[in-house]
């Protein structure tokens, strides 16, 4: 995708620098490693939500189910999302993460829909879900109104959309900015800025301003004893709002 032709959402700056990161994302060691610390968390919680809202059950409870994973970045949600049986379409405007992602899963078997592009090209061709999976993107795109309006538009009626982020607040700018790009190393210095994280009051009144519900809103913490994330009802840095349809 050119600059000249990306949707007004996309930062082309943005999708450069995950694009130089494109072959270290299936490393758990690597520039992506707290992602796969994280993925724990975010799989257990999109799991049983999805499961309490639809009322599935049992080893492939999504079995009939479609799912979005926007900014799948190399699909680290997409396969495990595949494995629980959705029919899953992956997408990021970086063309190198779509081939780093395609290639990691055809080599563990899996049918998914990978694509470069954009939640606007999308809606264009008229494509809905009954999930949409919207996971650390939203701080990352240069109009949020604009794009979330858009990711609306991808959800089926009855569906659901997951938004994870960050908050703007002095806690996450020393935890997930300073702490985890300076102190700790956890990520390549530049990976946030926080004047883009986003208050959960935001959040919520622009996914309203699109039509969709916000039925809920769940905080995530690190926890330093066990090394490891947590559900909490600490929104002050990590948060998830579920928005339904």
């Amino acid at each position: 995708m050119s600059k000249t032709d990306a949707p007004a959402s996309i930062d082309p700056s943005e999708v450069a620098k995950f694009s130089a990161m494109a072959a270290e994302w299936w490393d758990p060691q690597g520039k992506f490693a707290p992602l796969h610390k994280f993925n724990p968390v975010r799989l257990s919680f999109i799991r049983q939500t999805v499961a309490a809202h639809h009322g599935r059950e049992g080893l492939k409870p999504f079995e009939g189910l479609s799912l979005l994973d926007i900014g799948c970045g190399g699909g680290l949600l997409s396969e495990p999302m595949a494995r629980l049986g959705f029919g899953v379409t992956g997408v990021d405007a970086s063309e190198k993460n779509i081939k780093t992602a395609m290639t990691h899963a055809a080599a563990q078997g899996l049918g998914i829909d990978y694509r470069a592009g954009s939640a606007e090209s999308l809606v264009e061709i008229g494509a809905a879900f009954d999930v949409v999976l919207n996971m650390e993107v939203v701080e990352h795109v240069a109009d949020l109104p604009a794009y979330l309006d858009a990711c609306a538009k991808l959800v089926k009626p009855g569906g659901l959309m997951i938004v994870a982020t960050l908050n703007k607040t002095l806690k996450s700018l020393a935890l997930a900015k300073i702490g985890a790009e300076y102190v700790l190393r956890w990520l390549p210095p530049g990976t946030h800025d926080w004047n883009r994280f986003i208050p959960p009051a935001r959040l919520k009144s622009l996914l309203t301003a699109t039509g969709l519900n916000v039925l809920s809103t769940q905080g995530v913490s690190f926890d330093p004893l066990n090394w490891n994330w947590r559900l909490s009802t600490d929104t002050d840095v990590n948060y998830m709002v579920v928005a339904g349809k």
